[in-house]
């Protein structure tokens, strides 16, 4: 095997600094329209990023405009490392966030998705600040990689490769033959949604800042919020929680479902296995949910911000679509401590952790269809046990699997719960309690945010050890990437030139 192509590498590390830096400077323009002082250090910070991509790209200018699978994968993953190195810049440039593991936990909660904070008193945050927490998010949700695919081919470069590591699950699906014009397609998806979920929150009462910053962090599935309080800020305003449902709905969605849907191929949606079980888990568990407050949850409970009796069946069954949806779509808003609610839906909602939204969306967690897949090849096993000799294949969207995908996902469900139990080990080693440590490894790798214990809804990662906090960004980064694309690099054999 050829070695490694270390240039376009670096070169396209420089490209996502690029990204970076002109991100970092909408964030600084936000400020200055707001009038904060933070706002020239933010810029100070957009131009040493840029800056230092313009650099890098100029020094690798001339690479081999060639990506194999090997560099595909680094690219991605020290890509990812990049953006949450560089993104720390406006947090340690403002003095928002103190210390460097505080700023680099925040800013891979925030490309990863993930939502978890250790910020105590968000609503003091400056408003640059605030958006570049939510950018964080948005650009992460579909992936910078893929906004980098989209751009590739205007350097020469060609970009299956990146698109295969970023998107290692057991769907390939494409809307186009070009990958470029797939990952364009999507984007304008993601952006519509963002612009159409903006305006209706501004039209239920949020302020226009609170509107886009909440929309940018429901279509990436993240769950940074600019309330302290988070989505429970406006329980006494239904209309908004019940958009921001629908809408963190359609985030755990499969994005090529969102685009069949606009070019009214619906049979296409309604045929989709994977949609109808993802209905029936997100209807299914909210019903148990709504019945269980509405009738043995104990009415006092604290909604974090402003206490509100959950005794009419609307409110009870909204404060049980949200939770179920923001956990199953691994977005992390909360309306109320769910934790306080009754021990059943404690241990319904601890399940839901592992159940993730659909390929294809921009939630993490196992995600549905191997789930689907997973059960479905667990009864044909019953069915071989009978019949040794017949060929019994697992289908799946009326097509037989290859065995390949079968046992792709049996790995990917063994390492999963492997590195859950391992990132759990760790924390306890660090002399968390029992919730706390399972709660934090498994919102970590899952990308939820809030989690169990002194991680809770009312609670934040603040807390945590500084070595805790490392663990814990790890434990986001592989959840984020599906594992394989970045313990792969820890292999010996994915560094032999053979």
């Amino acid at each position: 095997m050829p070695r490694l192509n270390y240039k376009i590498i670096i070169y396209i590390m420089g490209l996502l600094l690029l990204f970076n830096g002109g991100f970092m400077s909408l964030c600084a323009l936000v400020s200055a329209i707001y009038q904060e002082s933070e706002g020239y250090d933010i810029l100070m910070a957009a131009g040493v990023a840029i800056a230092s991509g313009a650099v890098v790209m100029y020094l690798t200018r001339n690479h081999v405009k060639e990506l194999g699978r090997k560099e595909g994968y680094l690219i991605v993953t020290m890509g990812w490392l990049i953006m949450a190195f560089a993104g720390t810049m406006p947090y340690m440039f403002t003095g928002a966030i103190s210390t460097y593991t505080d700023a680099f936990f925040e800013t891979m909660s925030g490309f990863t998705t993930t939502g978890a904070s250790i910020m105590n008193d968000i609503e003091i945050m400056p408003k640059g600040i605030l958006f570049w927490r939510s950018l964080t998010h948005w650009i992460g949700g579909m992936g910078i990689i893929v906004l980098a695919v989209a751009i590739l081919p205007l350097l020469g470069i060609g970009g299956m490769q990146l698109f295969a590591a970023e998107a290692p699950g057991p769907s390939a699906d494409k809307l186009h033959p070009r990958i470029t014009d797939t990952a364009k397609r999507l984007w304008l998806i993601y952006v519509g949604y963002t612009g159409i979920e903006t305006i209706l929150l501004k039209l239920a009462g949020m302020g226009w800042f609170d509107a886009v910053n909440h929309a940018l962090s429901t279509l990436s599935t993240g769950g940074f919020s600019t309330k302290n309080a988070s989505i429970a800020y406006w329980n006494d305003n239904p209309a908004i929680q019940w958009i921001i449902i629908v809408f963190m709905f359609i985030a755990g969605m499969n994005f090529v479902l969102s685009y069949f849907g606009f070019k009214g191929r619906f049979s296409k949606i309604i045929g989709d296995t994977e949609f109808k079980w993802y209905v029936s888990f997100v209807i299914g568990f909210s019903l148990i949910g709504a019945l269980l407050i509405y009738f043995q949850a104990d009415t006092s409970i604290s909604s974090i911000a402003h206490p509100k009796v959950l005794g009419e069946a609307e409110s009870a069954l909204r404060h049980s679509f949200f939770q179920v949806l923001a956990i199953i779509t691994t977005t992390g808003f909360v309306t109320a401590d769910y934790t306080l609610w009754t021990p059943f839906l404690t241990i319904m909602f601890f399940g839901l952790f592992f159940l993730g939204g659909s390929a294809g969306s921009t939630s993490g967690g196992v995600k549905v269809m191997r789930h689907i897949i997973l059960i479905r090849n667990g009864i044909m096993e019953f069915k071989r046990t009978l019949h040794p000799n017949a060929v019994l294949p697992v289908r799946y969207n009326g097509k037989a699997l290859q065995s390949g995908i079968v046992f792709n996902i049996l790995g990917f469900f063994i390492l999963y719960m492997l590195s859950f139990i391992v990132g759990a080990v760790g924390l306890a080693a660090l002399g968390l309690d029992f919730d706390t440590a399972i709660g934090g490894a498994l919102s970590s790798l899952g990308n939820v945010g809030p989690a169990f214990g002194d991680l809770s809804p009312v609670d934040n990662f603040a807390g945590l050890p500084q070595i805790g906090k490392w663990w814990c960004s790890f434990l986001m980064l592989i959840g984020r990437l599906e594992l394989f694309t970045v313990l792969i690099l820890l292999t010996p054999f994915f560094w032999r030139n053979r």
